[in-house]
């Protein structure tokens, strides 16, 4: 049943840093948005997995939180007053005379003459270990990412993983658990070479304990977590960690869900384009930042920010196609609101 019906020139599926990224190029050039997201806030990975840890990339912040880019995103396109709906899941996608009808699962309908794919989060799981019963104490003392360090201060943790994710919550959590241990199943890490090295700094300094070559086999406790068994390779019997918290980091699994069935070109979860625009094999429809792909596709925010540049400049033929698209930078221009 349709609860609320919307109009709007373009419907961005996604609200993570490119989809706000994208309502500000599109703002530019008069294109109305609405924003649709499974996660309950804007932000994307950016607020759901990170919000207290730096980026060092953003052109122009030698350092800035994740928390406070979304902050400044969300600053940036205010002036172009775009619609949101949070915490609903985009279910369909019908093809009408003047663009696209989208259905969320809360039945609100926007209808649109282009729809922007800027899948984040949202097109994303984590991986859950094979653990024995690690489900019955997920927000017991299980996680699967580091929303507020400051919940870990003066706690016991432990953290699984080789990876990026858990090299960098090891660093920064180091500085602020009463124990912090890390478990990996291999001797070697699959992260940043430099972060590793301080990963091996800090165990030498008593930070936190490595615990290499090893799995967790299970988790215990009553009505919260109070510590696992970790079995370790060069160990004859498995052994007790007392802990507070448990946070396996093994990556996110990519989930399509419905846009699977949308007769996109897909190729290992993502969605082809062309970089040209960025636009996908069906006309009106374009894929932008980690939930697409190419030939030389790097996954960076910045890459995103690109992206959503040169998808407005060609979804403005799409919204006004009697109109003729003079290019203008914004220091000429400036930012004018609706």
């Amino acid at each position: 049943m349709i609860s609320e019906v919307i109009q709007t020139d373009l419907c961005i599926v996604g609200a993570g840093p490119v989809g706000l990224f994208a309502v500000f190029e599109a703002g530019l050039l008069k294109m109305r948005c609405h924003l649709v997201d499974a996660l309950p806030q804007v932000g994307g990975q950016l607020s759901e997995i990170y919000p207290k840890k730096p980026i060092y990339d953003i052109p122009g912040y030698p350092s800035i939180l994740a928390g406070e880019l979304v902050t400044n995103l969300m600053e940036q396109i205010a002036p172009f007053k775009p619609g949101f709906t949070l915490g609903e899941r985009v279910e369909q996608l019908n093809k009408t005379e003047t663009g696209y009808q989208v259905i969320t699962s809360a039945g609100t309908e926007i209808q649109c003459k282009a729809v922007v794919i800027a899948g984040g989060l949202g097109c994303f799981e984590p991986r859950k270990p094979s653990i024995a019963n690690l489900e019955a104490f997920e927000g017991k003392g299980v996680a699967y990412m580091v929303l507020d360090p400051e919940k870990f201060r003066n706690k016991k943790v432990v953290l699984a993983g080789g990876g990026d994710s858990a090299l960098d919550w090891a660093i920064f959590l180091a500085d602020v658990c009463s124990e912090l241990t890390l478990i990996h199943r291999s001797g070697t890490f699959r992260g940043a070479p430099e972060s590793a090295e301080k990963v091996f700094e800090l165990a030498k300094e008593g930070k936190l304990r490595l615990v290499l070559n090893a799995e967790v086999k299970s988790v215990q406790g009553s009505n919260h977590l109070e510590g696992l068994t970790v079995s370790e390779a060069d160990q004859e019997s498995d052994h007790h960690i007392q802990t507070d918290y448990f946070i396996p980091l093994f990556g996110l699994t990519p989930k399509l869900g419905p846009i699977a069935d949308w007769g996109l070109n897909i190729d290992k979860n993502a969605i082809l384009v062309n970089t040209e625009d960025y636009s996908t094999n069906v006309p009106g429809i374009y894929a932008i930042g980690d939930i697409n792909t190419y030939p030389g596709k790097l996954k960076l925010i910045l890459c995103g920010f690109h992206e959503a540049a040169l998808m407005a400049q060609s979804a403005f033929a799409r919204v006004f196609p009697e109109q003729k698209l003079s290019f203008k930078y914004t220091t000429v221009n400036g930012v004018n609101a609706f």
